[in-house]
């Protein structure tokens, strides 16, 4: 299973053309793609056009999704970040930390566009999509 996070999403719908929205359409029906309730959030509140909104959210809702954050991943969340602070390393967004521990902890890949979450997979072993070189 893949959780694909907004930075994707939010490529995919406003038509950009990189690796990851690749990937992403590359995946589609063929393997289980998952969102979180909270990605769910990021992607809609940016569409400022209701049809727009409407047609992304009935869109996001063909991908299972999954609340991510009860009590064990909230302290666990906490515990990464705090344990990359000890490494002077500071994560902007809690989203982030919330994300990359909920794939941690479910055994999932992460497809991302998002230079945020290196940290994350250098230092706490979140395995993510990656480019395959030809």
């Amino acid at each position: 299973m893949i959780f694909v996070d907004s930075s994707v999403l939010i490529d995919y719908f406003n038509g950009k053309n990189n690796w990851q929205v690749e990937k992403l359409d590359e995946m589609l029906g063929k393997e289980i793609v998952i969102r979180g309730d909270y990605v769910l959030i990021e992607v809609l509140q940016g569409f400022r056009n209701d049809k727009d909104y409407e047609t992304a959210k009935n869109v996001l809702r063909t991908f299972p999704c999954s609340s991510i954050c009860g009590e064990e991943i909230a302290i666990k969340s906490a515990d990464n970040y705090r344990k990359l602070r000890k490494k002077g390393i500071t994560i902007r967004k809690t989203i982030d930390v919330i994300i990359s521990t909920f794939c941690i902890e479910n055994e999932l890949l992460l497809l991302h566009n998002d230079k945020d979450f290196f940290p994350l997979e250098k230092h706490l072993g979140l395995q993510s999509v990656v480019l395959k070189s030809s």
